[in-house]
């Protein structure tokens, strides 16, 4: 199974859409600064039409906006463009103050072009040259047009730069959050990778390690037997191979969809529990299966993982009573309620006293604790009671109908301590 992904989207890239709002905003201060002109062209031609200033006024006129529609280019090229339109302004000014209101657009143009530093240099002269017009224009002193030039640019430049630092502030904390958002997807794959390789280390304790430690002590046993008593010393190594053509069946499943063979080609849970006892019981255990339901549907109405939970809980339980519990008997039941499944493993075997039994013990000690995280992804529990000479009833407890984004879940491991003897 693959590891989780983080289904949460990655923000878009801004640099399309950041192009896109450069152009618009260069096209709307270009047909600006066209209207401007074009007005104060005309106003000039109206009033002054036998000026012999009027061919020079043309003349700039048509340079200026020659100049504005020229695109592209290098942004040195773009301020040496800045440069000679704010040079013929200043003169056509001087010859026509109407021109004056065309230093608007180009204030913002210098705040888009310069550093700061050169962008005000400029915007102080073209406003000084806007006074100068305007109270050329005037027909005498007026504190108006001294005033109001200065407090205009002053407005334009401060909200340009105020708008300038908090796009910068913005842009700055979209990119901490794809950065941010990158980490955590990264992260989750990791935790996810280690959440999947312990589920595997558990479905591989209790399948093929399980069985491989059966076939072990079964083959030393009949190499014990060999000699005296061969009937039961070939009995124990055609049980070895039974075990070991079950491990390549579960192997195969496992490389498949790593679900239980038992539970494959629409075997339900009882069924399976019964053909489980009846494969572990040899060399002097004898393995019951029972079967009590409630719900008068029987146990294929559990859905797909928790019959996968519970098998491997009776298989890993199992397990630890062939190898540990030296008992005669041992007994899996199976209750179904309408809303619960309860698996019960018994034996009569030796017994343990669970608070010493739960100690680390290296590479062995695996079953419990991956059974009962087992357990808990799906909501259920696993319970042990024990006692010296009183045999084991291992608990697991699930509810069968699922709570919703149970599939989707994360997959993490905290296995609790170890309550007895494990494999």
């Amino acid at each position: 199974m693959p590891p989780p992904q983080s289904d949460v989207p990655l923000p878009v890239p801004r640099a399309d859409a950041a192009e896109a709002d450069e152009r618009r905003l260069t096209a709307l201060l270009t047909l600006a600064f066209l209207a401007l002109l074009a007005g104060a062209l005309l106003r000039y031609v109206l009033r002054h039409g036998d000026s012999g200033r009027l061919p020079w006024v043309v003349a700039l006129s048509l340079v200026l906006a020659g100049t504005q529609l020229v695109r592209g280019g290098s942004a040195r090229a773009r301020r040496g463009r800045l440069g000679v339109v704010a040079v013929c302004w200043a003169v056509v000014v001087l010859l026509a103050p109407s021109f004056a209101w065309c230093a608007i657009p180009l204030v913002h143009t210098a705040l888009r072009l310069l550093s700061v530093r050169a962008a005000l240099a400029a915007i102080t002269v073209l406003t000084a040259l806007v006074v100068v017009a305007e109270l050329r224009l005037a027909d005498g002193f007026d504190p108006n047009l001294v005033l109001l030039p200065p407090v205009v640019a002053a407005l334009a430049t401060g909200v340009f730069l105020h708008l300038s630092r908090e796009s910068a502030r913005r842009g700055a904390l979209i990119d901490d959050l794809v950065r941010t958002r990158r980490e955590l997807a990264a992260t989750e794959r990791r935790e996810g990778t280690l959440a999947e390789r312990q589920r595997l280390s558990g479905e591989i304790h209790d399948t093929l390690a399980q069985g491989l430690s059966s076939q072990r002590m079964l083959l030393q046993a009949a190499e014990r037997q060999w000699d005296h008593d061969p009937a039961v010393a070939r009995a124990h190594v055609r049980t070895a191979a039974g075990i070991a053509a079950e491990g390549l069946a579960e192997a195969r499943r496992l490389v498949h969809d790593l679900g239980p063979a038992g539970l494959s080609g629409g075997t339900d849970l009882g069924a399976a529990l019964t053909a489980l006892a009846a494969r572990a019981s040899h060399g002097g255990l004898t393995v019951r299966a029972e079967v009590h339901d409630e719900t008068g549907a029987g146990p294929a109405i559990l859905p797909d993982r928790v019959a996968s939970a519970l098998l491997r809980t009776a298989q890993g339980a199992l397990a630890n009573v062939r190898e540990h519990a030296r008992a005669r008997t041992a007994t899996l039941t199976l209750t179904l309620l309408d809303d619960l499944a309860f698996l019960d493993v018994a034996d009569d075997g030796r017994g343990f006293v669970p608070d010493l039994a739960a100690a680390p013990r290296g590479p062995r000690g695996h079953g419990l604790p991956a059974t009962r995280a087992r357990l808990q992804q799906l909501g259920g529990t696993l319970a042990v009671e024990s006692a010296p000479g009183e045999g084991t009833v291992l608990t697991a407890r699930v509810p069968w109908h699922e709570p919703p984004g149970t599939a989707e879940r994360e997959r993490t491991f905290s296995p609790g301590p170890d309550e007895g003897p494990s494999s």
